[in-house]
């Protein structure tokens, strides 16, 4: 309906009732008159100020929008967390612990905006703590193609899977989880291409398929001429009655790899072969009408597993298949503050050198972490958060705590389900 029509309709029904309501004097009148009129400049502003693609991500008037994020830490660790490594699993460079003592996290800024009305563009750059810039994500996005198909390209963030996708500081926990430390280094991310449908049901369901690089882990080396991995993956998703919602999905992950930098606690090598791997992931949230305002559930569970061929420098050929999980729970009791708690392990049939010269049984090598937090957030843009992590996965277990800061400056897009 246009929205002057709209805007009619509405000032009609309220000056209909007038003759029948007792109206205390002339002065209210006028003020109900001035604050219709006020209404209606609102609407012509409205219809004349420039309009986006409903595709495109939720941005003001200004062209681009830009978006700041502040991120910092205190860690403590009972055990120097230089020494940690993960028997079955070589691990990237970003997928240690953490810091010890106060340190800056990984703060991020971005740049967003319609570039015209076929193409949307997304650049964000990360500061680590190690006082280094890095190109987090450089993408362009195609905003009018038919029958619900929309191609990504650029460098950006794998749809595999829930978490993966997800920028660190909409994370509910400090940390990624285990499993996604020692099979992806943390997170999933590369330089390439991307297509997916959103097919037209009354429900979610969409279907994505990408062709990356394959420079990150468990890819390196950019075999194949530069296109060393690629990915399927489906979502689908639904509302149950007014109060819970979900959200499950599927995924491929298959890469090749070249002399990927592998490093040992014997020294460094590098791996050439293949690496497969599947995703199983569940989300289900819960809030009352649907509007986590002042309280809110979320469950998120996800399964990993595949395995890796291939032979490492020096050490020889492997074979050896490698899984794990985690599951974990959100609460928010109250508008401002939340608790969680989440579960973890991994494990690897055939964990090879990781053993020399440790005290760890491969008999009972199922490395596994546990976490709890709270959290409190003054606004959505601002959040602190406590948190204690039992670290069983390494040669040498440990005990953690982390007390963190993440505040939002400048725009700020809404985050995906």
């Amino acid at each position: 309906m246009n929205l002057r029509y709209a805007m009619a309709a509405f000032c009609t029904s309220v000056m209909l009732p007038l003759p029948v309501i007792a109206i205390a004097d002339s002065t209210d009148y006028e003020q109900l008159k001035q604050q219709i009129d006020a209404l209606k400049r609102k609407v012509d502003t409205l219809e004349t100020a420039p309009t986006t693609t409903k595709k495109s991500q939720a941005v003001n008037v200004f062209n681009p929008a830009v978006s700041l994020i502040l991120s910092g830490q205190a860690g403590y660790f009972d055990k120097n967390p230089e020494n940690y490594s993960i028997p079955g699993f070589t691990l990237g460079e970003e997928a240690g612990p953490g810091e010890e003592g106060l340190s800056l996290g990984e703060s991020e800024m971005s740049i967003f905006a319609n570039v015209d009305n076929v193409f949307y563009g997304q650049f964000t750059v990360a500061l680590t703590p190690e006082n280094e810039a890095e190109i987090e994500e450089a993408y362009l996005n195609t905003l009018t193609l038919p029958a619900g198909l929309t191609v990504r390209f650029g460098r950006f963030k794998s749809g595999i899977g829930y978490l993966n996708d997800q920028h660190s500081h909409v994370w509910d926990f400090v940390d990624a989880p285990l499993v996604y430390r020692a099979i992806f280094g943390n997170q999933f991310a590369d330089d390439g291409l991307r297509v997916t449908w959103l097919a037209p049901t009354p429900f979610f369901l969409e279907f994505g398929t990408e062709a990356f690089r394959g420079e990150s882990m468990p890819a390196g080396g950019a075999a194949h001429h530069g296109v060393g991995a690629y990915t399927l993956y489906a979502h689908v998703g639904g509302d149950v009655g007014f109060n819970h919602s979900w959200q499950a999905g599927l995924s491929h992950l298959d890469t090749n790899s070249r002399e990927r930098v592998s490093e040992w606690e014997l020294g460094d090598t590098s791996f050439s072969g293949d690496n497969a791997m599947n995703i199983a992931d569940l989300v289900w949230k819960w809030s009352p009408n649907g509007n986590p305002y002042e309280q809110s559930f979320k469950f998120q569970m996800e399964y990993l597993w595949g395995d890796e061929i291939g032979n490492y420098e020096g050490f020889g050929d492997i074979d050896r298949k490698q899984d794990g999980w985690y599951a974990q729970a959100i609460y928010q009791f109250a508008h401002s503050w939340r608790v969680g708690a989440r579960y973890g392990q991994v494990s690897s049939d055939n964990p090879g050198i990781d053993f020399v010269g440790t005290e760890l049984d491969p008999e009972d090598s199922d490395p596994r972490r546990s976490s709890i937090m709270v959290d409190y957030a003054n606004s959505e843009f601002s959040r602190l958060r406590l948190q204690f992590n039992r670290d069983e996965s390494s040669t040498e277990h440990h005990n953690a705590v982390f007390l963190q800061y993440t505040m939002a400056l400048g725009a700020h897009g809404a985050h995906k389900f």
